[in-house]
């Protein structure tokens, strides 16, 4: 698809949940909807000027009904999207220009300023529900856990928090360390279990849920300059359990795997531009993934054409997978599970009843005496390939002693 020129910078964007429009928030205090099709086409559904300062933060509610935005006048405004028309103004929300909102249920936003505090809204109401202020540099990010009700918060601080939204107090659930550096966005992965935070020095800290938000339990280093921007792959693309796309101030939209982590390409250029937000169509689910940076244009790219061989992939490695096991299950019967099965270290029952040739019976004897088993007895029994036992590296060769004998255990049974 084309460039969509807005006019000015842009300083987030938001995608409708059901239908193919884009909404951009603009330095000029501007928020402009465009529409756009499957065949790269777009024009300009309305566009509407709530504040004549920046507008830095968009959501939508779950139908697409209602846009908020809010920005440098520490204003909130409320917009019709079928309409264009500007419904309600909130003057005043915060202390500090709005940097963050964030939709998270029916009848609750959260938005966070330039001063660390976050803030809970119930849109039927004037005030706010709740406010936080344990963060004490700007609110960069929000991640919604919706099992939990928890909403997660990264800041310029260097810490992340964790406020559970079914709790009154106004202090949070759970707040990690100090991690020496700014954390600018979040993603989960892994089906919620992990989350992703991208930092100022270009690293990737991956804290897991189950061991608590203390710390970290990993740090992804790679990219060369600050990580701005995460998004999560639609659930429809077999890696997304494990793949993510980071918006980069060297201008670079990428795709990562992790786990085991791997460059999987380059989704967008936006050259010498940082880019400052990445979202993807169709509620996070579709085919479009708009990216914006410090220059006016928005950025739509097709993910199909960045992954269009990975179904493929996936399905050939299936294919190999299955023939793989096909040839191991005919030469389990042709061999009765030779020497070769015993190197994958597989476990192998091999019944007296089933045509066993010689030169296998042979060789199974003969890898069972280099293992030591000892077996003399001739009554026709159940066999069992064993594991190897696997070595220690860290364990050092173990010397036999001068007086050291090997003994068949049944000589001391008459003693």
């Amino acid at each position: 698809m084309p460039d969509i020129p807005v006019g000015a910078q842009i300083f987030d964007l938001a995608f409708h949940p059901s239908h193919s429009t884009v909404y951009a928030g603009l330095l000029t205090g501007q928020v402009s909807a465009f529409r756009y099709d499957e065949q790269g086409q777009h024009d300009l559904s309305f566009s509407v000027r709530p504040s004549k300062r920046s507008i830095r933060g968009l959501t939508l509610n779950q139908d697409g009904s209602h846009l908020w935005a809010a920005g440098k006048t520490k204003a909130m405004f409320t917009i019709d999207t079928s309409t264009g028309t500007l419904l309600e103004t909130r003057k005043d929300a915060h202390e500090a220009p709005i940097n963050r909102m964030k939709h998270l249920m029916p009848h609750l936003l959260a938005s966070g300023d330039d001063d660390g505090v976050v803030k809970l809204w119930d849109p039927r109401k004037p005030d706010a529900l709740r406010a936080y202020n344990h963060h004490f540099d700007f609110i960069s990010d929000f991640l919604w856990l919706g099992d939990k009700k928890h909403l997660v918060v990264t800041s310029g601080d260097g810490t992340l928090s964790v406020i559970d939204i079914r709790g009154k107090k106004i202090e949070p659930f759970a707040q990690s360390e100090d991690q020496e550096d700014e954390l600018l966005s979040i993603v989960a992965i892994k089906g919620g279990s992990k989350i992703v935070v991208g930092t100022q020095l270009g690293i990737l800290s991956v804290f897991n849920r189950s061991h608590g938000w203390a710390d970290c339990v990993d740090r992804v280093p790679g990219h060369p300059q600050s990580i701005d921007a995460l998004c999560s792959l639609p659930s429809s693309y077999p890696s997304s359990h494990s793949t993510i796309l980071t918006g980069s101030s060297d201008g670079l939209l990428r795709a990562v795997q992790l786990f085991p982590t791997k460059l999987l390409g380059v989704v967008a250029d936006h050259g010498a531009w940082p880019i400052e937000r990445i979202a993807v169509d169709q509620g996070g689910e579709g085919r479009w993934v708009g990216s914006v940076g410090h220059e006016d244009i928005l950025k739509m790219t097709d993910l199909k054409d960045v992954f269009e061989d990975e179904d493929g992939d996936e399905e050939k490695a299936t294919d190999d997978e299955n023939e793989s096991v096909a040839q191991d299950e005919d030469d389990g019967k042709d061999g009765g599970g030779g020497a070769e099965n015993e190197d994958e270290g597989e476990v192998e029952t091999i019944h007296s009843s089933d045509a066993v040739p010689e030169d296998a019976q042979k060789s199974d004897k003969d890898s069972s005496g280099d293992e030591g088993e000892g077996e003399d007895s001739d009554v026709p029994k159940e066999k069992k390939r064993k594991r190897k036992p696997e070595k220690n590296p860290l364990a050092g060769k173990k010397k036999k002693g001068r007086n050291q004998i090997d003994a068949d255990p049944s000589f001391f049974s008459g003693l």
